[in-house]
């Protein structure tokens, strides 16, 4: 049985669907509209960016354990104990650009909570809804992410 155009709705991810408004329904959503979509979406990334790093120390962590000392063989073709090292490095580098993201979120819902988010941190003029949609915590407008001179305050 097909399912209605209600029931579609009703089953598409809140956040999948503001994700794909066209830019002119973005521009017309209302301030408060818009600042609730982008809390739920700063909300959604920072749960993903958490789960991730999460995923990521608990997989650094369990190749240290999984890796005694006594275990790791050295032999021509694996170099220095095979790439368990180089993995659990890559591991905990990826851990932390999600902690850090999750800062970054986490300073956006400080700003829309004190009424400043979507301001350029260089030339204090909005950024962008449709830049602010692709990413919810840029502190710079487009312009001055170029290196371009700041716009008259």
């Amino acid at each position: 049985m097909a399912k209605t155009t209600q029931e579609q709705s009703d089953s598409i991810d809140p956040v999948e669907a503001y994700l794909n408004l066209d830019d002119e329904t973005l521009e017309n959503l209302s301030d408060d509209d818009f600042l609730a979509q982008q809390r739920l979406l700063l909300e959604t990334e920072r749960s993903h960016y958490s789960e991730q790093a999460a995923q990521l120390q608990a997989e650094a962590d369990s190749m240290v354990q999984n890796n005694e000392p006594a275990e790791v063989q050295f032999d021509e073709e694996s170099g220095e104990g095979g790439t368990t090292a180089i993995d659990r490095e890559r591991d905990l580098a990826l851990a932390g650009s999600a902690l850090a993201a999750i800062e970054e979120v986490d300073l956006a819902l400080r700003k829309m909570d004190r009424g400043v988010y979507g301001l350029c941190e260089s030339c204090k003029q909005p950024i962008p809804r449709a830049r602010l949609r692709a990413l919810p915590f840029a502190r710079l407008c487009v312009r001055c992410k170029e290196g371009g001179l700041p716009r008259n305050r």
